[in-house]
């Protein structure tokens, strides 16, 4: 029986979680990242929570931002134009937040990732999840080294929503596609 059975596995592995992951961590690299589900676990262990790109109109940023608040996350609106979003204080930048916070999401345009990392870096944050929308995996490159550089665990494309359970249906279906296609988030970071 398992003759026939390791054929198919072998045939089908791509579709595993954290198979692709595997596969570029092996590729010239001495030390091991963490996989997605490790790094979005961690990640969403963290208890103070920041979100960068939270709108006064709505927007992916507000999503991801009510959704962990509801979850009993302790959250924080960051944009610079805004003195309230979604009924809360909001902050002009990361380092304004009295006592920190433990993560952020960026939800803003991907050309604004490094900077954001770098500010992270200075503040001690260690992790960092930037939002890819339905393109997947898309940091610049720059961002990604920034990460590594300060010893960030940055997660670049996809959902914190895809990983929080219960996870709703149009999230669970969507981190499904986006691991059969090989679109998911990349995990970046020392190392």
């Amino acid at each position: 029986m398992l003759s026939r059975v390791a054929p198919f596995m072998l045939n089908y592995a791509h579709c595993l979680p954290n198979t692709l992951n595997a596969r570029e961590k092996l590729k010239g690299k001495s030390s091991l990242m963490p996989t997605l589900d490790q790094a979005a676990r961690e990640f969403l262990a963290q208890k103070r929570i920041a979100v960068v790109g939270v709108s006064r109109k709505g927007g992916v940023g507000n999503g991801i931002y009510k959704r962990l608040r509801k979850r009993g996350y302790d959250m924080y609106a960051i944009n610079r134009s805004a003195d309230f979003v979604e009924g809360d204080a909001c902050y002009p930048n990361i380092k304004s937040i009295n006592g920190g916070v433990d993560a952020v999401v960026i939800a803003t345009p991907a050309q604004q990732a490094r900077a954001l990392i770098e500010e992270c870096g200075e503040l001690g944050i260690r992790h960092v999840w930037l939002h890819g929308g339905f393109a997947g995996p898309n940091a610049p490159d720059d961002a990604v080294a920034a990460a590594a550089e300060r010893g960030i665990t940055f997660i670049a494309g996809s959902c914190p929503m895809l990983f929080m359970e219960p996870t709703d249906p149009a999230h669970r279906c969507l981190r499904w596609f986006r691991r059969v296609t090989g679109k998911e988030a990349k995990v970046a970071g020392p190392g």
